[in-house]
């Protein structure tokens, strides 16, 4: 069994038939998916599709881009449906400031508050920004979670290791050129490794151009099982036993 532990399934502007979106998924046996909220009416909503479909569950959060629009709602949903399992998908990008830095660093603050008082693990979003992630993420002892994404340095992802927190893998992994990066994902232990897709987003080789959906997290893991030179099912069952201990689905 495989798990999608990111995608965005859920949006109203998903571009495809999502019934036929998840038969394919059931077909590559990814059985379970979590829909991550990027905003209020995002995280409604990726509630709202969890409740609809029994091997769903939501994650809610407003992303950094989006924090200038508001996060209040976040604290209201929150312990609202048994289908909520984290906080996410909040943090910092200094990439696009769409939102100003002071901003997303209150929003972040804020929001791991929320995710530490109902007792959630919390999906990180972080690009270009670890300089000012690290010393608020070690204002809070306890926090449990994964860096969602992860496409950072060795160095960052020893301390992200040390923190107890998970590393989320994507298509990125299976068309980066860059050798460094390549040495970096090889080196993520299997005890840490979780599976996503970031649907629409970042479709994994060989299906680049295409939309992005959860039957292609298969992809991401054959891939890596082939750089490990480890069989399928040795990559499937540890991220799958990852993710069942991170968010309890």
């Amino acid at each position: 069994m495989l798990i999608d532990t990111h995608c965005h399934i859920h949006e109203s502007d998903f571009p495809l038939p999502v019934d036929d979106v998840l038969a394919r998924a059931k077909e590559a046996d990814v059985q379970k998916l979590i829909c991550v909220g990027t905003g209020e009416e995002s995280s409604k909503a990726a509630i709202a599709f969890a409740e609809s479909h029994g091997n769903v569950w939501a994650s809610i959060g407003v992303h950094p881009h989006d924090t200038k629009e508001g996060y209040a709602a976040i604290a209201e949903l929150a312990g609202t449906s048994d289908r909520i399992i984290a906080v996410g998908e909040i943090g910092l990008d200094y990439f696009y400031t769409h939102s100003s830095k002071e901003l997303q660093l209150r929003a972040l603050e804020d929001q791991i508050q929320i995710a530490l008082k109902h007792n959630l693990p919390i999906i990180f979003h972080v690009r270009e920004a670890f300089d000012d992630f690290w010393p608020v993420f070690e204002k809070y002892p306890g926090i449990r979670g994964e860096l969602h994404s992860f496409t950072d340095t060795k160095e960052n992802l020893d301390k992200a290791l040390a923190h107890g927190l998970y590393i989320g893998v994507n298509g990125i992994s299976t068309f980066t050129k860059d050798e460094a990066q390549k040495a970096m994902f090889d080196s993520i232990p299997l005890d840490r490794l979780l599976l996503e897709t970031d649907a629409p987003f970042l479709t994994p080789a060989p299906f680049r151009g295409k939309v992005n959906e959860p039957a292609f997290v298969r992809n991401v893991a054959e891939y890596h099982a082939n750089r490990r030179g480890i069989a399928l099912h040795e990559i499937a069952d540890a991220s799958t036993a990852n993710t069942h201990t991170l968010f309890a689905v």
